[in-house]
């Protein structure tokens, strides 16, 4: 299997949305603010559960929130 890496930008979609926190955010899906932050900064990859979560949360698509890149 190839390498790749999990990319987001969760972030950039969170503040174009209003300017919601983190910790707004994460108590919308049930996740703590460290959990999210873990997120954004591309530390922790998601269960495609909280994956579903955010991207309903941020009404857009998990496709424009997620992709994969092939790790060079």
């Amino acid at each position: 299997m190839k390498d790749v890496q999990v990319k987001n930008c969760v972030k950039l979609i969170r503040i174009e949305q209003g300017n919601m926190t983190q910790g707004e955010l994460a108590k919308m899906i049930g996740v703590t603010r460290q959990t999210m932050n873990l997120i954004e900064a591309q530390k922790y990859n998601p269960t495609i559960k909280v994956c579903l979560l955010i991207a309903a949360a941020l009404h857009t698509s998990i496709d424009k929130l997620f992709w994969m890149e092939d790790e060079e």
